[in-house]
């Protein structure tokens, strides 16, 4: 993914959208890690790799649902 050009407003949702997904994050990563610490090599595929892929799907989702939240408080005044 490549940066875009973003217009001053869309840059300052911007940042307050990563403000708020910081946190969340930062706290999965410590998760995944924790799991990814204790499996040996020959674990790392299969059942913990889908464990991984289920973790970065709610990353994802909490972070459509931080930007859904936002605009609807009013953080972006033009369609998307």
């Amino acid at each position: 993914m490549t940066d875009t050009p973003l217009t001053p407003e869309q840059e300052a949702e911007a940042q307050r959208l990563f403000e708020l997904m910081q946190q969340p994050f930062l706290d999965e990563a410590r998760r995944l890690a924790r799991l990814l610490a204790t499996k040996p090599d020959g674990q790392l595929l299969g059942k913990t790799e889908f464990a991984v892929r289920d973790a970065v799907h709610r990353l994802g989702a909490q972070a459509l649902q931080a930007a859904l939240d936002e605009r609807k408080k009013g953080g972006t005044r033009a369609p998307a």
